[in-house]
């Protein structure tokens, strides 16, 4: 098992295809689970993985049992896209989810180095989080794409969770360069529509207003 230089466990599981390079959560694939030792990484285990979808619910829940059994102590998992029920089920067993791109000698130590910076940004230490702009009467707009350019340290959760989780808005827009998973989770548990539309290449507008 890995640890960085505050002893904190750091193994990082990553789903990848047959080309060696991330795959979907929702396809067949390879978890793989990495461990650093010294300055490289090595791989402590693997395992093959797919569900058969038509097997419903019962079938899911039975493999995600198994995924768990194997990845152990291991919180961190990476996939090229995340999203349905494979992802809420990480997400709700506290799983920290990235979505990226490539090989994995490509990214974990760039995973390792995210995930410090946001144990360090949640300490309680003074830091001034930015808040979304009222542009009308219970209407608000906020870029976290322009916040997460200026403080790297703030995540989204940071931002946005709190203010979201209290639903004291009409619409809140939201401008990201990738829509942060754990938004549809929050909006889908509290009562919230929320629409996604793609700007540009890496750019997104995520609108959430009360299901009414």
């Amino acid at each position: 098992m890995s640890t960085d230089a505050s002893g904190k466990k750091r193994d990082i599981a990553v789903i990848l295809d047959t080309d060696g390079e991330t795959g979907r959560l929702s396809d067949p694939g390879t978890i793989v689970v990495y461990s650093k030792n010294g300055y490289s990484w090595e791989v402590a285990r693997e395992t093959e993985f797919s569900i058969d979808k038509s097997q419903g619910l019962p079938e899911l829940r039975q493999k995600m049992l198994e995924l768990k059994d194997f990845l152990a102590d291991c919180r961190i998992f990476a996939a090229k896209s995340a999203s349905g029920a494979m992802f809420f089920e990480l997400e709700k067993s506290g799983f920290n989810i990235w979505e990226v791109s490539g090989r994995p000698a490509e990214f974990l130590d760039s995973i390792v180095e995210q995930e410090i910076a946001e144990d360090r940004a949640e300490k309680p230490e003074p830091l001034e989080i930015p808040v979304p702009l009222e542009v009308s009467p219970k209407n608000y707009y906020i870029s976290i794409k322009e916040i997460q350019g200026k403080v790297p340290d703030l995540s989204s959760k940071m931002i946005l969770q709190d203010f979201i989780n209290r639903k004291k808005f009409e619409s809140l827009e939201i401008a990201c360069d990738h829509v942060p998973p754990w938004i549809e989770l929050d909006a889908r548990r509290i009562g919230l529509m929320m629409e996604t539309e793609k700007k540009a290449p890496c750019e997104y507008l995520v609108r959430l207003a009360p299901d009414s």
